[in-house]
This record gives structure tokens, C-alpha cells and sequence, in this order.
């Protein structure tokens, strides 16, 4: 500790003796260290934290985290460092020439005697110039890998069963999200896997819980996001872990970050982005009024669709056969027409054959009838034949008592024989 920063240059004087002058006092001689220290110890005192505007230069970030760059304008630079637990929370490194404005204390680093400034807060372009550069570099990197592709986005369940909820459970978005599921879906079950949504580490706890939301295999439909804040306070889901953890999740994600004119990383790579909480518990469960209100109304939609439907089948079975009819119409009508002009000719072609089998056989018939003991028989003749049908051809074929047939040309005449008559020319 210095006792005296004055450097003893203003001690008091004493009177001067006309006579003798006293010798001079001896000088205090001041150690390199004991210098800075009183420096150091005038800045840290004296200087409030302030704002200082200018240019990155240099800037170079070492293992263990820190920072170190200069801050400079167009005539002078200033020596800056800002430590790792500050450098951590900054969205990305700032590029070389880009304007900022730094927060923080001026101090000298005593080992080196360099005077110097410790900041504990970087900001760019209107307090969120890194904030936007590191959402283009991230966004930039999904789009490479594809996962902003409006392909992959999937379609959310109709009526889901199980909803997942990754959010602050102290938060007033899982109160939104649970009175909006409450009140349009009641029979849906809610599973929320609570997790920071803001600050050093929030991004990764995020991607945790929703890994293990969907490893467990509950939920159809997954919620992620948080209320309102600024771009800072939005962060952790602007980061590169969590919108990884959204892309692999094997169910479908509705993102719900902040307020409707907010987007994150987080909403450009889920399969559906809400503008708020509230919207999102709308999104994923059908109101259950309307839908009861639906059902009732099915019934007579059913039947008046099943009318409408028969209908519509009616009309086009009709044009159907319509259309066939004419199509066979159209086909049969020449093949029609043929088959009558053939059937025309063959009633021609048979009638001219029976007359011509008619002729013939009226000619056989004639000759049949010339030969016809009928005919025969016409003339005057007779045949006799005893009741079995023998034709009785000689006279001792007529003993006496015998029956037989005689045939004539109108008829048969049942006699009985008395006897055989003498032969003509015989004696007595």
C-alpha cells in the first residue's frame, strides 16, 4: 500500500534562513512496482466503469478463454482485454475493423505497466450487431447440412394422445401451454421435461431434456420454447446444439419462442413454428368444442354425402351403360345387318330346296303309290291275313272255322272260313 501518492513533490516549505539555507531533503525513490500499483490503485478509484466506442483490432482469443484486442480510432488505440467467464457469453467473436462499444473498467496491468481496459461487455451495431452476425454464420451452417430444407418438415398427428412440453417449468409459457391444452383438449396427456431456457448452458439443456423426451417414446408431438425478452435472452435457442437436438428428434417439434415478430434458429429448423406459446398448445390439439360440435353434425353429413355419392355413382353407371349400349349398338348394327341379309338368303336358298325335295318326293310318292299294294287294292282287290298278320296266299289256308282278316281298300273285314271251294275247271 503507497502511504504517500504525491511522490512527495509538494512538501511544505520552510522559512528560509538568510544565513544558512537548511541542505536539501533526500529524494524518495520509488520501486517500478510501488509506481504502477499507485497508478493502478488512482484508475481503480477514481474512474467509474464507462462506454468506449471504436474499432476491433487484433482481436485473439487464448485457450484458456480470454480475449485480448485493441480498441482504436483514427488517432489513438486502447489496450483491451475481456476475461472468459465475460467472453463466454458472447454470441461469436467480433470481426477485425468491426465497430463496437465496450463496458467496462480502465486499470493498468502492473507486471507490465500497461494501461489498459477490462471489459465485461461487447456490443455491435445497435446492442445486437454479434447476436445477428452469429445467427447468419449458424444459419448459413444448417442450410449447408440441410436442415432447413422445407422437405423434411413433417406433419403433426391429428388427435395426439401424449404431448411433450421442454420448457421452464417455473416459466409463464408452460401456463399457457397447459391452459390452452386444458381447455381444447382435456383427455390429452401433457409430459413437460423442464429445462433453463436462458443463459450460459440453457441451449444444451435444452437439447438434453428433449432428447430424453423423445427417447422415452410418450409423446406424438413435442413443444419446445419460452416466453418473450430480448435477442440475448432468446439466445439458447439460437445455438448451434439445440437446433441440432430439434433436426434428429424423431418427433415431430413445434417451436414456440418468444413473441410473433421473434424468430430463432429453433423455429427455422422444427417442423412447425408458432408465434407463441399459446398458438403453438393451439396448433398441435383440435379445439374439443368444435370437434364435439362436428361429431354431432356427422350423422347428417354422412348420410347427406352417402346420397350424393349414390347419386353421383347413379348418374355415372347410366352414362356408362349408355355409353356401352351405344358403343355394342354401334358394333352389332352392321353385324345386324349382315346376319339379316344372310338369313334372307338362307330362307331363299332353303325354301327353293324344299320345293325342289318336295317335287322330288311327289315324284317317288307316285311311283310308291304304283307299287302300293294300296293301290292295288283301289282296283278291286283284297288281302287276307289271319289275325297275327300272315298273309293267306292259297286256298288250304281257309280250313273251315278258321277267322281271318280280310283287307280291302277302305278297310279290314273280320270273316271266319267255311272251307275251300273247288278249283275252277274241276269236275262237278
Amino acid at each position: 500500500m503507497v502511504d504517500d501518492l504525491s511522490l512527495g513533490l509538494f512538501d511544505d516549505e520552510e522559512d528560509a534562513v538568510e544565513a544558512e539555507p537548511p541542505p536539501p531533503p533526500e529524494p524518495k525513490v520509488w520501486s517500478v512496482s510501488q509506481v504502477n500499483r499507485a497508478v493502478k490503485g488512482l484508475l481503480d478509484s477514481n474512474v467509474e466503469p464507462l462506454w468506449v466506442g471504436g474499432e476491433i483490432g487484433q482481436w485473439t482469443r487464448s485457450r484458456a478463454g480470454h480475449c485480448y484486442f485493441t480498441l482504436k480510432d483514427d488517432r489513438a488505440q486502447l489496450k483491451s482485454v475481456m476475461f472468459a467467464r465475460e467472453a463466454s457469453l458472447l454470441p461469436t467473436d467480433p470481426d477485425e475493423g468491426m465497430k463496437v462499444r465496450c463496458y467496462g473498467d480502465l486499470t493498468l496491468y502492473e507486471p507490465r505497466g500497461d494501461y489498459q481496459m477490462v471489459v465485461r461487455r461487447v456490443e455491435a451495431e445497435g446492442a445486437e450487431g454479434l447476436w445477428r452476425k452469429a445467427f447468419g454464420e449458424l444459419k448459413a451452417r444448417l442450410e449447408t447440412d440441410g436442415l432447413l430444407d422445407p422437405e423434411r418438415k413433417r406433419p403433426l398427428p391429428n388427435y395426439p394422445e401424449t404431448i411433450g412440453v421442454v420448457t421452464s417449468p417455473t416459466g409463464a409459457a408452460v401456463r399457457d401451454i397447459l391452459s390452452v391444452l386444458s381447455r381444447r383438449a382435456p383427455w390429452a396427456r401433457v409430459i413437460l421435461c423442464g429445462a433453463r431456457v436462458q443463459g450460459e448452458g440453457a441451449s444444451a439443456e435444452l437439447a438434453t431434456a428433449l432428447e430424453r423426451l423423445a427417447a422415452s417414446g410418450l409423446p406424438e408431438v413435442i413443444i419446445i420454447g419460452r416466453g418473450g425478452g430480448s435477442l440475448e435472452d432468446l439466445w439458447a435457442f439460437n445455438e448451434e446444439p439445440l437446433a441440432r437436438a430439434i433436426a434428429a428428434c424423431p418427433v415431430p417439434v413445434v417451436s414456440a419462442v418468444g413473441h410473433e415478430v421473434d424468430v430463432t434458429m429453433s423455429d427455422l429448423v422444427a417442423d412447425v413454428r408458432a408465434p407463441t406459446p399459446s398458438a403453438a398448445a393451439e396448433t398441435v390439439v383440435p379445439d374439443g368444442v368444435a370437434l364435439l360440435a362436428q361429431l354431432r353434425r356427422t350423422p347428417e353429413r354422412l348420410g347427406r354425402g352417402l346420397r350424393q355419392a349414390t347419386q353421383r355413382r347413379r348418374i355415372a353407371v347410366s352414362d356408362r351403360l349408355a355409353r356401352l349400349a351405344r358403343a355394342i349398338e354401334r358394333r352389332l348394327g352392321p353385324a345386324r345387318q349382315t346376319l339379316d341379309m344372310s338369313s334372307l338368303g338362307l330362307e331363299r336358298g332353303i325354301r327353293h330346296r324344299i320345293e325342289r325335295q318336295q317335287a322330288s318326293l311327289s315324284g317317288y310318292a307316285g311311283r310308291l303309290e304304283a307299287l302300293s299294294p294300296l293301290a292295288t287294292l283301289s282296283r278291286g282287290y283284297s288281302v287276307a291275313r289271319t289275325p297275327n298278320g300272315r298273309v293267306l296266299r292259297h286256298a288250304e289256308g281257309f280250313d273251315e272255322g278258321v277267322r281271318f282278316h280280310l283287307r280291302l281298300a277302305d278297310g279290314t273285314i273280320v270273316a271266319d272260313a267255311v272251307g275251300p271251294l273247288e278249283s275252277e275247271g274241276s269236275d262237278g
